[in-house]
């Protein structure tokens, strides 16, 4: 995967500058940071490419190809797991360029300019296919967080619009389609897009862009905040949320079902800010700066066998059976899938697994799964009902 300075308008932030134009600047006076997760994206991010690069770009014999990949499992982050989900991204793509009756045009991790519609934009694609008048960009993530829907998602509307500016006087481009891979959620969301519609986005959107790049407009605290390297102590962030006490005000004494509805999403994203601004706090402690009247200090600690065999033997020694000192518990079907691989698992266990309904929970409207209606007992069919984040 090759490295790359981010832009300032990047790809992969768009959603937060797009929305709130003033935090690009902003978070341009912060250090960037980075996580044990990041780090475990990028390094399958370069097995994926090493595959496609073999698979379609420069033909290597297995020596070669071995040596390469030999040298990213050497590294720390490394997990067996990393080859079977690039598996599936690969597989992915494979029949994408497949299907073609004649070879494709193909890229791996293309940089692509969109500047024409972003000051100074760029980013990489993780894939670019190009047949006939059709343009696919494809997305890898390796994360197992949310699964990402490709529809009206602005990063992939972003490289798809580099892509086009790149390629259109070569190619007759008018229908584009873009897919995010999620293999560890085993998710692949695709949308499809016209060039025309495509086109008119991107003119829509310059100068919203240009009022980014100039750091001009207001803070608009929302969801993209969680993203943003400002999120603890965005003074815009922090009176948004603690300006909830103004629901106190509503009349009648019974609040509205309307107002149920925001006190609950400003609530909600409260109490994301406020696990922010806990993280912010704690590591500013630990740096040895002072929040006043808050200290670092160390939790509820956990006990744990210096020798568990050692100890066991003692154990066993008094006359105690050492079946006792053992939990034997079956496997999830997730994990019996995982064990043995989904092609076994269909095949064996299809008719002794059943999926069954979780309890009922709360999420916002724009979450795409059907909504429960006309239950009205549904809270006595399922027992308590959780409220979890979208």
């Amino acid at each position: 995967m090759s490295a790359e300075k981010h832009a300032l308008l990047s790809a992969s932030s768009s959603h937060k500058w797009l929305h709130c134009t003033p935090s690009a600047r902003l978070e341009e006076t912060l250090p960037e940071t980075t996580s044990q997760y990041a780090e475990e994206g990028r390094l399958a991010h370069e097995i994926a490419e090493l595959k496609l690069r073999k698979a379609f770009i420069e033909p290597m014999g297995p020596r070669t190809f071995n040596a390469k990949l030999k040298k990213l499992q050497a590294k720390d982050l490394y997990q067996d797991e990393m080859l079977k989900h690039t598996d599936t991204y690969l597989d992915y793509v494979s029949r994408i360029v497949l299907g073609f009756k004649s070879p494709p045009y193909v890229a791996i991790e293309k940089h692509l300019d969109y500047s024409k519609y972003a000051p100074e934009g760029f980013g990489t694609g993780d894939c670019i296919i190009i047949s006939g008048n059709t343009l696919y960009t494809i997305d890898f993530k390796y994360g197992k967080g949310v699964p990402v829907s490709a529809e009206q998602n602005t990063q992939m509307m972003l490289y798809a619009l580099g892509a086009y500016s790149e390629y259109s006087f070569l190619y007759p481009i008018t229908t584009v389609k873009m897919a995010i891979v999620q293999p560890r959620l085993d998710t692949i969301s695709e949308w499809e897009i016209s060039v025309e519609a495509l086109l008119t986005w991107g003119e829509h959107i310059k100068p919203i862009a240009q009022k980014a790049f100039d750091g001009a407009g207001e803070f608009v605290p929302g969801e993209w905040c969680r993203f943003c390297r400002a999120k603890s102590t965005c003074r815009a962030r922090c009176e948004t949320y603690t300006a909830l006490e103004d629901f106190g005000k509503a009349k009648p004494p019974f609040i509205t079902n309307e107002e149920v509805g925001q006190i609950l999403q400003r609530a909600r994203e409260l109490a994301a800010w406020v696990k922010d601004l806990e993280e912010y706090a704690l590591n500013t402690c630990l740096n040895g700066e002072e929040i006043p009247g808050w200290k670092a200090v160390h939790g509820r600690g956990n006990r744990a066998f210096i020798d568990t065999d050692a100890a066991f033997k003692v154990l066993m020694d008094a006359g105690y059976d050492e079946a006792i000192l053992y939990e034997r518990k079956p496997l999830s079907p997730a994990k019996i899938e995982e064990l043995i691989g989904k092609k076994d698992y269909k095949e064996l266990l299809a008719n002794y697994v059943e999926t069954l309904p979780g309890k009922p929970t709360l999420v916002p409207i724009t979450d795409k799964r059907e909504a429960i209606t006309n239950r009205p007992s549904a809270a006595e069919d399922f027992g308590s009902i959780e409220s979890v984040n979208e």
